[in-house]
């Protein structure tokens, strides 16, 4: 096992040193530069998420709600990344760590949207729902179905079985941290909870996200602004802090640097999913009049996560002192901080706060892999194979060492990142032409609704019908 976990350490280096931190900034940059930096359309968000306006004014309601769609993606987004991924990355990249998490989050949302409209663009019916993604588009907008069955591989891989072992393990840590409950019965408790959501379909599972997301997001989000409220006077300091550590003089002299920027990009990224080829698989499913208005919302998630939910968690942890080097493991730290700051009674919270955070992470990237399951084959038997296959995964996680499990995690999702940001990249012209059409429409006083030939290429294209 550890010559494993070496081989797997090894890779990460490599991937995340060297490649994929220029390759997220420098295509971050891009994107907002050419699409006129629109993941700061901020009013436009605001009045889309709302959008209730059945599919291109028919009133039959087909998909999930803009809403419901941004709720799947969301429980997914907002998990362990925001408590245990963000204290596990000032621990090991100190306080800079968080500069680059916003620089992350500010130019992948850019990424996002175009991902999330490209994924609306190439999305196909599914009876009374929709789906789509990275694998649909990467068939059907560049023509490589051999490429797309790769992706949804990956993803499958990556979140319905990787992802939520650290969803769970991040559930066991903080249980025994707290209760010292076994690691055994917490994996029970989660495994038999996760059967009982995920055998009932993606309905079932926007449901219960649309519930528990917002409020458990509100709920942590209040407690931690109480901290900060309570401690404002040393907030000036910290904030110097952390910015003196992203660019820090002593940091670039000592490695630190280097350490801030990788793991501030790692995290910030398992978090917010900006440009990993995750949220599209959500945002596919919404029945939207325009693809650029699910474009824009998922960008909105990506500054939900991370400028919000992520800068709460790492601005109480350096409130607390930061654990720099701690040999605590991640969502340990958060619940230390909050107990160091305000009592014994908020490890209590927190342990409950990250079952429903990761409870619902489990739930979302399950939705992921089904969906992508289905893009390859749809077979009840494949389906019915993959939900034990997440079951076994969710105790392995419950079981298995924190290194383990958020190892294999940055080296899936850097791999299957690589390959989504080669297909929008490869698709930019459609979203930008999407994106001109919805600003056309939005300035003749119109409600945007898309047609398929207000992009140059139709082929491939099959939800959308054509002006008259």
């Amino acid at each position: 096992m550890e010559f494993f976990e070496n081989i797997i350490s090894l890779l990460n280096d490599v991937l995340w040193s060297y490649v994929l931190i220029i390759v997220l900034i420098g295509l971050g940059l891009y994107f907002t530069i050419r699409s006129g930096f629109v993941q700061f359309y901020l009013k436009d968000m605001f009045q889309v998420i709302t959008d209730k306006r059945a599919y291109l004014g028919t009133g039959t309601k087909k998909g999930t709600s803009s809403f419901q769609a941004f709720a799947i993606s969301a429980a997914s987004r907002v998990g362990t990344g925001n408590m245990a991924g963000v204290a596990s990355a000032v621990a090991l990249g100190g306080p800079g760590a968080l500069f680059w998490m916003w620089l992350i989050a500010l130019l992948g949302a850019a990424s996002g949207f175009v991902e999330s409209t490209l994924a609306q663009v190439y999305k196909v019916k599914d009876k009374n729902m929709y789906r789509g993604g990275p694998a649909y588009y990467i068939e059907k907008g560049l023509n490589n179905r051999s490429l797309g069955i790769v992706f949804a591989i990956i993803i499958t891989f990556t979140y319905g079985l990787v992802f939520n072992s650290v969803q769970s393990n991040t559930i066991s840590l903080a249980f025994t941290g707290e209760y010292g409950i076994h690691p055994s019965i917490s994996a029970l408790i989660i495994v038999v909870l996760t059967a009982l959501v995920i055998f009932g379909g993606v309905r079932s599972i926007a449901s219960v996200s649309q519930v528990i997301v917002p409020v458990m997001a509100l709920l942590y989000i209040v407690l931690a602004l109480i901290v900060l409220i309570m401690n404002f006077t040393a907030l000036p300091e910290i904030i110097s802090l952390i910015f003196a550590n992203a660019f820090g003089i002593q940091q670039v002299a000592g490695g630190g640097f280097g350490a801030a920027i990788m793991m501030g990009v790692k995290r910030g990224l398992f978090s917010n999913e900006a440009g990993m080829g995750a949220a599209p698989n959500a945002a596919a499913t919404a029945d939207v009049s325009h693809p650029v208005k699910q474009g824009l919302i998922q960008a909105l998630g990506v500054f939900f996560d991370t400028l919000l939910i992520c800068s709460a968690t790492g601005l109480v942890i350096l409130t607390a002192g930061g654990f720099v080097g701690s040999d605590a493991d991640g969502i340990q730290i958060t619940q230390t901080a909050f107990s160091q700051l305000i009592g014994d009674w908020a490890g209590q919270f927190i342990a409950l706060a990250i079952f429903l955070f990761a409870f619902s992470s489990i739930l979302g990237n399950y939705y992921y892999g089904e969906s992508n399951i289905n893009y390859i084959k749809e077979s009840k038997a494949y389906l019915f194979a993959y939900r034990l296959v997440v079951l076994l995964m969710v105790i392995f996680g419950a079981l298995s060492s924190f290194d383990l499990v958020w190892a294999l995690a940055d080296l899936t999702m850097g791999i299957m990142a690589l390959i989504n940001l080669y297909a929008i990249t490869r698709l930019f012209k459609i979203a930008k032409l999407a994106l001109q059409d919805y600003r056309k429409q939005q300035k003749e006083g119109k409600d945007p609704v898309f047609y398929r030939n207000a992009v140059e290429n139709e082929d491939g294209i099959e939800c959308w019908g054509r002006e008259k």
